[in-house]
């Protein structure tokens, strides 16, 4: 099978999508099929499983994504199927004018993404899907659109999948396949000083920083490290300017050292507005750290409350707060959270989650 996979990042740019490229094309490769990626990026690919193709960010979004959209198409004419992780209306492009199938693999619901960035909706994401007016209509319109030509629609958590329903897709080819969890046994933990609480992820107005940094201040002597980079980046060290010292950002860093950095936490924590399944969590629990969450989205289907983590309402420092505390604090809690940690996520083997969505693609490439 010969696979052409857009997407919007790809190392070294960092976040779920950055993660899951790299490792499922990987994968792909390693099972003996072809895989040409066609993405965006500021810099060239820090990792290349196979050939990729990177479109400049310094050009125009709209000159930028039609450049996505022209390769994809031409790539896909000698390929089986198109797979994309977000372009989906470039990804819908390319899939029409090489008349090839096209599977779709969504994070997140692209119109709510867009509407937020253009300041059209300071809503929910549940809220959102009520929501109208000219312009998030048209946005609605044109992610369903998108996606409606997708032979199948995959989704990483059962959450998002019923949202994504309620789009007019057709409910038969919206499957829920989790994120896969890293092999565990590959993991050296890295040395961090005692009650430190680690984050992984993209600094961005969804994750809510603010609100992590502000919890761990009232925390005696916890501290937070934080891997990634993002647009929050700048105002996240402004505020963690008054808490003496006790937040550390590490900036980008490969897979490895980051899941390193979570087996070497006390816990990790996640302060999401909203979430769809983010990789970090299962990455925390496949090395054996509870994860301290924020119980919204998909998050519940893999942090169970008092079992692997613990989960709190979100936009609320002082439970964030309380929370950690417990961990760092009460006795043999951490040692309980962290026992069912990993058997927590055997059920998503890097091998049987890929395997399935190997199937898929092979399914719609016929």
């Amino acid at each position: 099978m010969q696979t052409v996979f857009l997407t919007g990042i790809w190392p070294p740019d960092v976040g779920g999508p950055a993660t899951h490229g790299p490792d499922f094309a990987e994968f792909l490769v390693g099972r003996g099929h072809a895989v040409r990626v066609v993405t965006m990026g500021d810099d060239e690919p820090s990792v290349r499983p196979c050939p990729v193709e990177v479109v400049s960010r310094a050009r125009a979004f709209p000159v930028r994504y039609a450049e996505v959209a022209l390769r994809g198409a031409r790539a896909a004419r000698r390929a089986d199927v198109v797979y994309a992780t977000a372009t989906y209306a470039a990804a819908s492009f390319a899939s029409v004018v090489a008349h090839r199938p096209l599977v779709a693999k969504l994070v997140s619901d692209p119109a709510y993404e867009r509407a937020v960035r253009y300041r059209l909706c300071s809503d929910t994401l549940e809220a959102f899907q009520a929501a109208s007016g000219a312009a998030v209509t048209a946005l609605k319109r044109a992610r369903t659109l998108a996606l409606r030509r997708a032979r199948a629609i995959v989704v990483p958590s059962a959450y998002l999948a019923e949202i994504a329903r309620g789009w007019g897709l057709d409910p038969g080819r919206v499957l829920v396949l989790a994120n896969p969890a890293p092999a565990p046994a590959e993991v050296v933990p890295e040395e961090l000083e005692p009650r430190t609480i680690a984050f992984v992820g993209r600094l961005t107005p969804q994750k809510d920083l603010g609100t992590a940094i502000e919890a761990v201040g009232r925390v005696p002597g916890a501290r937070l490290v934080l891997v990634g980079d993002g647009p929050e980046r700048e105002r996240l060290e402004r505020l963690a300017r008054d808490q003496d010292g006790r937040v550390t950002f590490l900036g980008p860093r490969p897979r490895a050292e980051a899941l390193r950095v979570l087996a070497g936490a006390d816990a990790a924590v996640l302060s999401s507005a909203w979430e769809n399944l983010p990789h970090a969590a299962v990455e925390a629990l496949s090395v054996g750290t509870p994860v301290v969450s924020t119980a919204v989205g998909g998050v519940p289907e893999v942090v169970e409350d008092g079992v692997n983590g613990l989960l709190v309402p979100a936009g609320a420092p002082d439970a964030l707060a309380a929370a950690l505390a417990r961990v760092l604090d009460e006795p043999g809690l951490r040692d309980r959270l962290a026992a069912g940690a990993r058997a927590s996520v055997e059920r998503l083997s890097r091998d049987a989650i890929y395997g399935r969505l190997e199937r898929i693609l092979l399914e719609a490439a016929g």
